[in-house]
């Protein structure tokens, strides 16, 4: 908007003047939370409009972030910046990320590319076809990320990583310390594109087969109750496919959804265990009353299957990241007043 100003010259006028940030509540009020940031290739650029639109205007503090894929990126990519230069460093790097990624064309920006590459993954490994094992990713978060001065950050933003144990079928969870390019290449190393990343002579492929993201480690190593999920892969899908790509994209979404749904009803458990008094006193202390809330992607991003997830067309990745501002806005507009306060999502209901 450009607003004119009165002066001896009728022509003159005032330079463009941008529209105050609105901020929620005094400083003295912030809320301290907990992100669960899920996994869903390019669509991660979803979750970077939801964490920017979140804590730009400094009314939340995150404490602990749990990544699962591209939800381990997003969640490096944050915490490095927020190590350098506070709030507006993390949102800085997160769109540099984002950026250097695109431009490193690392993706297939075209559905008839993406098909024509599935199906030669499908009767060819990666162990075949790309012996070497390059993956153009690592190149990006290297190039962005500074693993060693990471690790040695003892005061930022907590950090749990989620991989999945090819042989045990077991996630592990890599927190601050342990974090290398190859803990963020294991947790989103989808099997039929790269080879299983090696660590401590184990073998990992991506953490959403086994939690998609991972939530217990925000309740026993942060002290924040409030837990908000930014979810990029939809739960609710109307109508039923009949297209092998529809077919293929519902079963994505099912997958990467399924071990998020099965923490669900222990939570919902635990909860309900609490407020019905089931629990002795002596226990009932010792047990986590957390508050869960949750920005869906069911609406947001219905139009879109499994090939555009990887998609790194900038075009696209700035469109996905302003539906992700757009709901996350929509989400503080009705659920911030319940931050510290209640969950703002009834599990039982939505998700069980």
């Amino acid at each position: 908007m450009t607003t004119k100003k009165k002066s001896a010259k009728k022509t003159a006028t005032a330079a463009p003047v941008e529209a105050p940030q609105v901020v929620r509540h005094s400083k003295s009020a912030v809320k301290r939370v907990n992100l669960a940031l899920q996994g869903g290739g390019s669509h991660g650029a979803f979750a970077w409009g939801m964490i920017e639109r979140l804590v730009e205007d400094g009314s939340i503090e995150v404490e602990g972030i749990s990544g699962t894929s591209a939800g381990s990126v997003n969640a490096v990519v944050f915490a490095y910046g927020y190590l350098l230069g506070g709030r507006e460093g993390a949102i800085e790097m997160m769109g540099k990320f984002w950026r250097t990624l695109s431009e490193a064309r690392a993706g297939f920006n075209s559905p008839e590319s993406f098909k024509a590459f599935k199906m030669m993954t499908g009767s060819i490994s990666p162990y075949q076809w790309n012996p070497f094992n390059w993956n153009p990713f690592r190149a990006t978060i290297e190039k962005i990320v500074d693993f060693e001065r990471l690790r040695q950050d003892k005061g930022g933003i907590k950090l749990f990583l989620a991989a999945t144990n090819v042989e045990t079928g077991k996630a592990r969870i890599f927190q601050n310390e342990e974090i290398t390019s190859d803990v963020v290449m294991a947790s989103s190393c989808l099997p039929f594109l790269f080879q299983a990343v090696e660590i401590d002579g184990q073998s990992y492929w991506d953490g959403g087969y086994m939690g998609n993201p991972v939530l217990y480690p925000l309740f026993y190593h942060t002290d924040s109750r409030d837990v908000i999920i930014l979810h990029i892969n939809p739960i609710y899908r109307p109508g039923v496919p009949r297209t092998a790509p529809e077919i293929e994209n519902r079963l994505n979404e099912l997958t990467f959804n399924s071990a998020l749904i099965k923490e669900f009803r222990a939570i919902a458990f635990v909860g309900k265990m609490l407020e019905d008094g089931w629990l002795k006193p002596e226990f009932a202390g010792k047990v986590k009353n957390v508050l869960m809330h949750s920005i869906r992607a069911d609406k947001a991003l219905k139009d879109l299957g499994v090939a555009s997830k990887f998609s790194t067309d900038w075009r696209f990745l700035q469109d996905l990241h302003d539906r992700g501002r757009k709901e996350a806005e929509g989400w503080l507009d009705e659920h911030f007043k319940k931050l510290g306060r209640e969950s703002s999502v009834d599990l039982r209901a939505e998700f069980l």
